[in-house]
């Protein structure tokens, strides 16, 4: 049998993606447990909430002004104050979803109990500032169905390591917290696989060799199997004839400046003026790795736990975004109040409008694997571990998601998951994503079961064709 990530890494990191071969067996991994398309995920966190109407009398500035269709350009039209408004060219490729909630309550800090569960869906242990998910996150649950084994989802971080709440976004497990990649430079080198390695760093730099040849050796291998048929051996063929005309630098590196401009921070990649920098970069490498099919899946946090990024807004750097999601002049319950408060939160969100809409640009450049574009074969959801500011509430969670899931999701729509009885908990918006991205109950209806035990099983239908 052939491992198949072995044979699609080649020199440099450059991954090759196969077409079907009928003859060859790829591996140990139950065929059943393997979704039959490429879909890829991506889960943004935000952290203190964003500016939305609940608190003091606050105007809503974060929400569309109605639910129903979306239309590409429609959010600028109808909503052009609204921070949503930034996504508006990708309107009919949105699924944006109010009237979600956590299940469980924080442990005495909102921001480690909303951190902890936002992709987990699963109850806290621990108290304070200290409390863990007892579950893992969905990331690593979609990784271990969808990437080959041992192949784990990208972990990546804008913002430094050593804080009151630094990262706490992934899971392997109960109480098992996985360590996030904040330097960019250092993810580029390990996708690529350079580390180390001068000499193959200025072969991918230079872009001398095209994919084909850097896989030639594996490639000649795998023609070489006795098990191919004709038929086969016709597709192999003709596929690596296609590719032959996507070189490296089209497909498998980033361009020399903007792997220079990673180099250029590698020692300063947690200083606060970098953060939207290095959040740029690591989605620009998240959409590397998908478009090579080094990994299906990865998770991005952007700020510590209780974000203390100074911004930019309005050309001025501001007090730190927890201060002013406290509206206050203190990151606790009192202080002198911030002027202005609501109106930097909401240009604060629009910064992170700006980032998500940037990766929707990245993923909409690169062809994906069933006849779109990348966006088209990912879903990507932009999230928050709290709803709000002051009240740090976990009720109306802002859950924006882009990309149509290779037609499994129904885009272009604003839709309010509340029932009659309140609102919906978010471990069925995770379900209705692993769901998108081919993962099956074993008798091939949808998974339903994803979070902690005591949640109320299902998806959203809403957001499915």
């Amino acid at each position: 049998m052939i491992n198949r990530r072995r044979f699609l890494q080649g020199l440099g990191g450059v991954a090759v993606a196969l077409p079907f071969l009928e003859s060859v067996r790829w591996g140990s991994r139950a065929t059943a447990a393997v979704p039959t398309r490429r879909i890829y995920s991506m889960f943004i966190r935000q952290g203190n909430g964003v500016q939305q109407a609940g608190y003091g009398g606050e105007l809503e500035r974060f929400w569309p002004k109605a639910t129903g269709l979306l239309t590409k350009g429609s959010l600028a039209v109808t909503d052009p104050d609204r921070t949503l408004a930034i996504l508006s060219d990708y309107g009919d490729k949105l699924t944006l979803v109010r009237g979600t909630r956590f299940g469980f309550p924080g442990n005495g800090c909102g921001h480690s109990g909303g951190l902890n569960q936002c992709l987990t869906a699963a109850n806290l242990t621990g108290e304070g500032k200290d409390t863990l998910a007892s579950g893992m996150s969905v990331d690593y649950f979609i990784a271990s169905r969808v990437n080959a084994p041992g192949i784990e989802p990208l972990t990546l971080m804008s913002g430094p390591q050593s804080a009151y709440l630094a990262h706490g976004l992934s899971y392997s497990g109960p109480g098992q917290l996985r360590g996030a990649r904040n330097n960019p430079f250092a993810v580029y080198s390990n996708l690529m696989g350079l580390a180390g390695s001068p000499e193959l760093r200025q072969q991918i730099a230079t872009r001398r060799k095209s994919v084909n040849d850097l896989v030639r050796t594996e490639m000649g291998d795998l023609l070489g199997n006795p098990d191919l048929s004709t038929t086969d051996r016709d597709r192999l063929d003709m596929h690596f004839q296609s590719i032959r005309d996507l070189e490296v630098g089209m497909a498998c590196v980033l361009a020399d400046d903007k792997v220079q401009a990673m180099q250029d921070i590698a020692t300063v990649f947690e200083a606060n003026e970098h953060r939207i920098k290095v959040a740029d970069f690591m989605l620009e490498l998240t959409a590397l790795a998908f478009a090579c099919d080094a990994t299906r899946t990865g998770s991005l946090q952007i700020g510590t736990g209780n974000d203390g990024t100074r911004y930019y807004v309005n050309g001025v750097l501001q007090n730190t975004f927890h201060r002013i999601s406290h509206r206050i002049d203190s990151d606790g319950a009192e202080g002198a109040a911030i002027p202005n408060a609501d109106l930097l939160h909401h240009g604060i969100d629009k910064i992170f409008a700006g980032i998500f809409k940037r990766f929707l640009d990245r993923l909409s450049a690169y062809p994906g694997p069933n006849g779109g574009t990348l966006l088209d074969d990912s879903v990507v959801l932009w999230t928050n571990d709290l709803a709000n500011g002051p009240p740090h509430s976990y009720g109306n969670i802002p859950q924006v998601l882009a990309g149509g899931a290779g037609g499994f999701l129904k885009t272009g729509q604003y839709l309010d998951a509340s029932t009659p009885t309140g609102m919906t908990t978010h471990n069925k918006l995770l379900n209705t994503i692993i769901n998108a991205v081919g993962i099956r109950n074993e008798d091939g209806s949808y998974y339903d079961r994803f979070g902690d035990p005591a949640l109320a099983r299902g998806v959203l239908g809403a957001m499915i064709k």
